[in-house]
């Protein structure tokens, strides 16, 4: 059986492990360390679970507004990230190249888009893909061949695949921007059609299939513009730029020696011991290299 493509959303997760961990967590510098050290052991944790030929993280650009940014600007308004957790989020890719692992961050896309982007470029190769978010705007990628593992609080994930998809929301994966655009969106401050709530777009959507035939329908005839502009901006950009996506071989050694030297003794000795346990195995007889 061939492997999966992981993809991970790196801001949704480094975020809930900024919150989550003691800021008493510090690296070289008396740096906060907290989100790096919850990402790292996470990351492994996927990995082994599992088994991926490659693994690609999507970040966001802080600093640089996206298009959606541009055509709505109260998009995600009110969103102010603590000093040490943004310090964090700027390391982080470090730490996931160093692993052997690429990602992926460019000004003017969101971790959403290269998600999205993975998703479609594996499925034209025939692969399959494991998308890791805690982002539920991601259930549009949804489909045979993805899957996509949502936290659940308690180390626990759910796999989400279409027939999740239609449970949750009553509409397939490729209505979610619709779904999203009538209902509206409190995180990203997207308003949604007035006086509709998640039962009536789903409803709405059984009856007319897409938001766009209900608008040529006559309905919301006064927010049809705004509402295809929030549909837009809850699509995710598959077109969004990436690194090439080969099979990979982890650097666990090479990620112990960064996490010494940030001073992250504890997560460098479990690094140590993943790169000792994998020279280990690949020294017994018989045993055959994978290649790219």
């Amino acid at each position: 059986m061939s492997r999966p493509l992981l993809v991970v959303d790196g801001d949704s997760f480094a975020h809930r492990f900024y919150h989550a961990l003691p800021k008493t967590i510090r690296r070289r510098g008396n740096k906060g360390a907290g989100a790096i050290v919850g990402f790292a052991n996470f990351l492994l944790r996927l990995y082994d679970d599992e088994c991926p030929r490659a693994v690609l993280v999507g970040w966001d650009t802080l600093e640089a507004p996206t298009y959606r940014h541009e055509l709505f600007t109260d998009y995600q308004s009110g969103r102010d990230f603590d000093a040490e957790l943004v310090d964090q989020l700027d390391v982080l890719p470090q730490f996931v190249s160093t692993c052997g692992f690429a990602y992926a961050k460019a000004a003017g896309y969101e971790a959403d888009d290269f998600l999205a982007a993975a998703v479609a470029r594996e499925e034209r190769r025939g692969g399959t893909v494991i998308v890791a978010t805690g982002d539920r705007d991601a259930f549009q990628l949804a489909s045979e061949k993805t899957t996509i593992l949502q936290p659940l609080g308690g180390g626990m994930t759910a796999r989400i695949g279409p027939a999740e998809v239609r449970e949750r929301y009553g509409v397939d994966p490729g209505q979610v921007p619709d779904f999203i655009a009538l209902r509206g969106d409190p995180s990203d401050k997207l308003p949604g059609a007035k006086g509709v709530g998640s039962k009536g777009a789903a409803a709405l959507l059984r009856k007319y299939g897409s938001l766009e035939a209900a608008l040529k329908d006559g309905r919301f005839a006064m927010q049809a513009t705004e509402l295809r502009l929030y549909r837009s901006i809850a699509t995710m950009d598959e077109s969004a730029p990436l690194p090439p996506l080969r099979s990979q071989t982890p650097t666990w050694a090479r990620a112990a020696a960064l996490a010494r030297r940030w001073q992250l003794n504890r997560l460098g000795e479990r690094l140590d011991t993943r790169a000792r346990q994998v020279k280990e195995y690949r020294e017994r007889p018989g045993v055959v290299r994978e290649r790219s």
